[in-house]
């Protein structure tokens, strides 16, 4: 059981691994924890934006939309490989997910198959959102992926976590399929090797 690390903790982490980070407004104190816990944190979970335009999908995922209020992650990931830090703390972007899956996140096991959505995962994993389209075809430049391996991997190296330690989104929650473009097997390998 981990409990979540500061949000200055968090920055230090993030910075350390090399990444280039901008703090947005009132980051470290926008949250959704009137809403319910924030932690104990098990893994880190990937998405795509359905976006284009970083300013705009900053805005977006700072602020969120009407149903579904910012902020809907923890950091931004945009295609120039900048990390946008838009909140700390419990934020929307998990919903509801498989309890088995969370299970062998916490065990570092092979994920099962998400087929029920029964456990909140708001409470219990990071979040980035990576602007993309999630079509399929938008590109995914080296600079983006290699900001996504280096942020799962400060995380995973604070908390003492594995690889497995880090999903997609469709690997949580049935019906979906962020992020699209590239696989998590790969992003996973990547983001192992760096950690040895």
């Amino acid at each position: 059981m981990a409990p979540p690390m500061s949000a200055s903790a968090f920055l230090r982490a993030l910075k350390a691994e090399g990444l280039t980070v901008v703090q947005v407004g009132d980051w470290r104190d926008h949250n959704r924890n009137h809403k319910g816990p924030w932690g104990p944190v098990h893994g880190v979970m990937i998405h795509h934006t359905v976006t284009k335009g970083s300013a705009r999908t900053v805005e977006l995922c700072r602020k969120g939309y009407s149903g579904l209020p910012g902020p809907l992650c923890h950091g931004v990931i945009t295609k120039d490989g900048r990390v946008h830090l838009v909140g700390y703390g419990r934020a929307n972007h998990a919903g509801l997910g498989d309890d088995d899956v969370l299970r062998a996140v916490i065990a570092e096991k092979r994920l099962p198959a998400d087929n029920e959505a029964n456990t909140d995962g708001n409470r219990h994993f990071y979040g980035f959102e990576c602007e993309n389209l999630g079509d399929g075809d938008d590109p995914w430049p080296a600079a983006q992926l290699e900001a996504i391996e280096k942020a799962a991997a400060a995380v995973c190296r604070h908390h003492g976590w594995n690889e497995r330690s880090v999903i997609g989104h469709r690997e949580w929650q049935p019906g979906k399929v962020d992020p699209r473009g590239f696989t998590m097997t790969s992003m996973r390998k990547r983001i192992g090797d760096r950690l040895k």
